[in-house]
This record gives structure tokens, C-alpha cells and sequence, in this order.
């Protein structure tokens, strides 16, 4: 049997390359997809997987980055994960760029991806294939609103609306849609593009907090969905760490049992 080829989208840190490793692991093909070239060689030295280097907001990127794929061999999975937020300031208040970046990266690269690979997905099937997956990680911030989370909520809002709209448009082709929704996530780089460089805002948020999710448990859970027997369509996983009730809902401290 041919071995499945998967595309990772923000590989080179986080979630991301988490989810390559556990790929590799698995014994997957695996093509991570980044900016930084350099983190992308030292992840294809650890695991032996294939990087491509591209901005997915440049669609030129996005039309090389597919023509090498379809030169390179099946892609039976593609996993948009690239995505971030910058600031909590109010909608008010709130940067336009910061918002045109994060519709960028969180809705127009996945609407990039998707379309640029739909067709890889079909032709992988056709050749003996079986079935292929879209995975996209949107948040929690897709589905619960929450102060300061304007940008943010309405980028993965559109995301999580997308993933929906492309279930739809696929009912009766061998494609899963599905859609994996973490909520607190402890990874080296999320919170410090949210606040700009800021170390201690970003080590704020987790201050107190029992075990929030690693980059690991959300690769797990992609890993695990993608790894169903093919009838089966997690259409949509959320994960959030015991100690978040809600995006704003958060225990900090021990998790005790109430006397």
C-alpha cells in the first residue's frame, strides 16, 4: 500500500511541527509548510520530512508550493494550520492592520490552501487513494466571543463558518471536512505574536493554570481524527486543557474537588 503523503501548514514551530512529528512517527510522508526556512531545515533533520518554504498570503507561494507537490508524488491530507492573533484591544480601539493580518493568515491562506489542493486531494483518490482530509484548526475563539477578542473571534468565526460551507460543497465525494478547535494552548510563539514580543504578557495568561494543552495533545488529536477508518468524519473535535471551562472561564491553582 502506498504510504499517505500529508501538508502541514505553519510547521515550523508550535502545533505545527508538533503535528509533523507525530506524523513522521506514524509513519507518514509528510511536506511542512513555513516561512522560516531555517526552522524548516532543522525540523526536516529531525524527522525526515519534506519542507517547502512559502508565505501562504502570496498566492504565487501558494501556486508554487502546489505545483511542487503535485511534481513530488499523492497528497492525501492537508492540514491548514497557520493561523495567530495580535492584540485584545477592543473593536474600537483595535489595529485595522492587525485585523487585515489575521484574516490573512487565519481565513484567506486556508481558502488559499484549500482550493490550490482540492484538486491533489481528488487526483490522490482517484489513483487508488481511497479517501483524502482537510483538517483545519480554527479555536474556540471561532465559536464563544469574548472581550478583546474582536479580530480574533471574527477571523476564526470565518474560519469555523468556511470549514462548515466546505462540508456542504463536498457531501458525496470521499473527503472529510474536519475541524479541530483548541482552546488554551501553551506554545512558544502564540502568545508573543499576540503581544507583539511581550514575554511577560504572554506568560501571563498561563500563570497559575494547571496543565494547559501542549502543542503535542492538539497533534494527537489531529493525528487520531485524520487516522479514523474512513467512514468516519470527526467533522468537529474541541479540546480544551480541565482548567478552561470557557474561553474567559479559567481555574488557576489546584483542581480540587468542591467539600
Amino acid at each position: 500500500m502506498e504510504t499517505r503523503r500529508a501538508v502541514v501548514t505553519g510547521a515550523s514551530s508550535g502545533i505545527g511541527a508538533a503535528t509533523v512529528r507525530l506524523f513522521r512517527a506514524h509513519g507518514w510522508q509528510v511536506v511542512g509548510v513555513a516561512r522560516r526556512a531555517d526552522r524548516l531545515a532543522a525540523l526536516a533533520a529531525e524527522t525526515g520530512c519534506d519542507v517547502f518554504t512559502a508565505d501562504l498570503t502570496r498566492q504565487h507561494d501558494v501556486d508554487s508550493l502546489r505545483d511542487y507537490l503535485a511534481a513530488s508524488g499523492a497528497v492525501h491530507v492537508l492540514v491548514n494550520n497557520a493561523g495567530g492573533a495580535k492584540g485584545l484591544d477592543s473593536v474600537e480601539a483595535s489595529s485595522i492592520d492587525d485585523w487585515a493580518w489575521m484574516f490573512e493568515i487565519n481565513v484567506l491562506a486556508v481558502k488559499r490552501m484549500t482550493s490550490a489542493l482540492l484538486p491533489l486531494l481528488r487526483a490522490s483518490i482517484a489513483d487508488g487513494g481511497g479517501s483524502a482530509d482537510i483538517v483545519t484548526v480554527t479555536s474556540i475563539a471561532g465559536h464563544v466571543a469574548y472581550l478583546g477578542g474582536g479580530g480574533y473571534n471574527a477571523a476564526k468565526f470565518a474560519a469555523h463558518a468556511m470549514t462548515e460551507v466546505l462540508r456542504l460543497e463536498l457531501n458525496g465525494e470521499p473527503i472529510r471536512v474536519i475541524e479541530i478547535a483548541p482552546g488554551m494552548v501553551k506554545t512558544e510563539e502564540f502568545g508573543l505574536v499576540r503581544f507583539d514580543g511581550d514575554e511577560e504578557k504572554a506568560a501571563a495568561a498561563y500563570v497559575g493554570v494547571p496543565n494547559p494543552l501542549s502543542a503535542e495533545d492538539v497533534a494527537e488529536t489531529i493525528v487520531s481524527a485524520v487516522e479514523r477508518p474512513a467512514h468516519v468524519n470527526l467533522d468537529l473535535i474541541t479540546i480544551k486543557p480541565v482548567a478552561q471551562a470557557a474561553p474567559t472561564r479559567i481555574a488557576r491553582g489546584a483542581l480540587v474537588p468542591r467539600a
